[in-house]
């Protein structure tokens, strides 16, 4: 039995009856409110979010309001609204993934963090440099002066998936650790596209004229074409091939919200990993509309 004074739990909160309390004139029901979700931030968060993507603009806009109202910096809104704008950059959308969780994050910290990872790899390059030199450069500077690695014994820790704490931490997933080696490249003017492999992400390079991958997980092992197919046990002219060809930032991202919904399941916190479902419903929305157009 439970004692009247515990908190109530996600599952028990009355969610759908709170739509009608939104717009209620009553200063005692507003403070209520306010108060309730105040004591019940991260469900109410992604309560009121859910009800900014709805298709009643008036109830969208009265949770836009109260979101704040209640100081809550709109974290997860921004990443929505990016989401929505069909105008996909890796390192913005990246670090407004990280503020859906993080929002008071100052991105420009690990902006700058990036410039001198990329400032390193320039003061190591001879030039003319041939696109597997530039590689093994990054590889050298990334995986070597500045550690950064797989995170093998906690894989599932939603840490991993986070671009800022990856570079704090200096460990993170597959996907992870290709985004910053994509965004170290293209600092340096050298054009690398994320591969989305089923098993493993992974970079590639297309400027020569037989394209090799970049194994991230494995400390920047090279990986020719041929070598790819026997991994994924796919050959050149089956429709699976596919696998071996870039995909969009949207499918980058989307991926990376992937990984976060089932790795905040597994650690069984469901607000964050609802969160995050929304996260890819919204990119799946987005790709069907923008197709039937």
């Amino acid at each position: 039995m439970k004692n009247k004074n515990d908190k109530p739990s996600a599952q028990d909160l009355p969610w759908s009856a709170l739509k009608s309390l939104l717009d209620d004139e009553s200063k005692v029901v507003r403070e209520g409110l306010e108060k309730f979700l105040l004591n019940n931030s991260k469900e109410g968060l992604t309560f009121l979010l859910s009800l900014g993507k709805g298709e009643d603009r008036y109830l969208a806009k009265r949770a836009q309001n109260m979101i704040e109202k209640l100081g809550w910096i709109d974290g997860a809104g921004d990443f929505l609204r990016f989401i929505r704008s069909l105008r996909y950059e890796l390192e913005t959308g990246w670090f407004l993934l990280d503020r859906s969780i993080y929002p008071d994050l100052e991105t420009s910290t690990y902006s700058f963090f990036l410039d001198k990872l990329a400032d390193r790899c320039r003061q190591l390059m001879l030039q003319p440099s041939s696109p597997r030199m530039t590689c093994e450069v990054i590889n050298r500077v990334l995986f070597h002066e500045y550690g950064f690695r797989g995170a093998r014994q906690n894989f599932e820790n939603p840490q991993n998936s986070f671009l800022h704490q990856v570079l704090d931490r200096r460990e993170g997933l597959p996907i992870t650790l290709c985004a910053v080696y994509i965004l170290i490249a293209r600092r340096i003017g050298f054009e690398l596209d994320p591969i989305g492999t089923p098993g493993r992400f992974m970079v590639g390079c297309f400027a020569e004229k037989h394209p090799f991958y970049i194994d991230c997980w494995a400390g920047g092992r090279f990986l020719e074409l041929e070598q790819m197919e026997d991994q994924l046990g796919v050959l050149p002219d089956e429709e699976s091939g596919a696998n071996l060809l870039p995909v969009t930032v949207a499918d980058t991202l989307s991926r990376a919200c992937r990984n976060l919904c089932r790795h905040y399941a597994q650690a069984e916190d469901e607000a964050n990993s609802r969160l995050f479902l929304s996260f890819v419903q919204e990119f799946e929305r987005v790709h069907q509309e923008a197709s039937n157009a």
